[in-house]
């Protein structure tokens, strides 16, 4: 047998104590002393060159490796444990598992939109979302935590991670508030809006940008109420009448649905495109492939 196969029985031990949290925990669900156990890791450690658990008080930690190590095992004994199922007569119906990455920033009415596809599909897709700032999920990107980042802009050539963008269609921009506000405001635009209330997403955010772009063009000075990342919260300041708010007109049905907002115009020349970030080249996750495809048609289509 190859020097450089991994030896299971190793990786199982691995497996159960990242799984229970601790040694003695692992001890206690495999009927094995803890010398045993953490002999069988020391030996999985040396086989790949890279320590995978740290001490942290009476339990252990994932080191960055240990967290790529992990999701392997747990994919590999759910396989064996599918495969005892079968072997038994039990029925299994084990779905394709998505993980995906949603910067803080990214408008969770699309994200919705963008993940919809995926649950669409015949066979079953479980969806394990984790939110965060874009340099934390792009790290998860690269060490296989994540399968894909959605996103409103690109990563660029300056990023440190090797990451791929896919474009998935783009769509223009609306100013939304609610009927009493739009009302007040609707005449003599854009001019009207010179002192308006707006809420804003942060200054480091396509939206942001391009909706700053427009202002300028046009010499208009609203108040800014407040800039908030959160795009929910945005809307739910724009329900109570606050403020005007940026979003985009893909999903505009939704909001004014949801939120009870009006459009009061379009934003010319503002543009919000969005990306699946991935790190590889090609696209060959299943639920990624039908999200690539079906958004392009019935999100961004028109």
């Amino acid at each position: 047998m190859n020097d450089d196969w991994l030896n299971y029985h190793h990786l199982l031990y691995f497996w159960a104590v990242a799984k229970e949290g601790s040694v003695t925990a692992a001890c206690e669900r495999l009927h094995v002393a803890q010398p045993t156990i953490s002999g069988q890791i020391k030996k999985l450690e040396n086989t790949i060159g890279e320590k995978l658990l740290e001490r942290s008080g009476r339990s252990v930690a994932l080191t960055d490796v240990g967290q790529v190590v992990f999701r392997y095992a747990d994919e590999i004994f759910s396989i064996g444990k599918e495969l005892h199922d079968t072997l038994s007569g039990k029925i299994t119906d084990r779905p394709t598992v998505l993980h995906v990455g949603l910067p803080e920033v990214l408008p969770k009415l699309i994200a919705f939109r963008l993940l919809e596809p995926a649950l669409q599909l015949e066979d079953r897709v479980k969806l394990i979302c984790r939110e965060g700032p874009m340099e934390q999920l792009l790290a998860q990107l690269a060490t296989h935590e994540l399968d894909v980042v959605f996103s409103d802009s690109p990563v660029g050539s300056l990023v440190s991670v090797r990451a791929f963008n896919h474009a998935l269609g783009e769509c223009g921009v609306g100013l939304f508030g609610t009927p009493k506000l739009c009302r007040q405001y609707k005449s003599n635009l854009p001019l009207s809006l010179n002192g308006a209330p707006f809420f804003l997403p942060g200054e480091h955010t396509a939206l942001r940008r391009s909706v700053a772009q427009w202002l300028y063009q046009v010499d208009i000075e609203p108040e800014v109420i407040g800039e908030i990342d959160d795009t929910a919260l945005l809307k739910v300041f724009a329900e109570a009448g606050l403020g005007f708010i940026p979003a985009p007109i893909a999903i505009r049905a939704e909001i004014e649905k949801q939120f009870g907002l009006r459009l009061l115009m379009d934003i010319p020349g503002a543009v919000e495109k969005f990306y699946a970030i991935t790190a590889e080249r090609r696209l060959t996750h299943p639920a990624i492939v039908a999200i690539s495809e079906t958004v392009r048609e019935t999100l961004f289509g028109s």
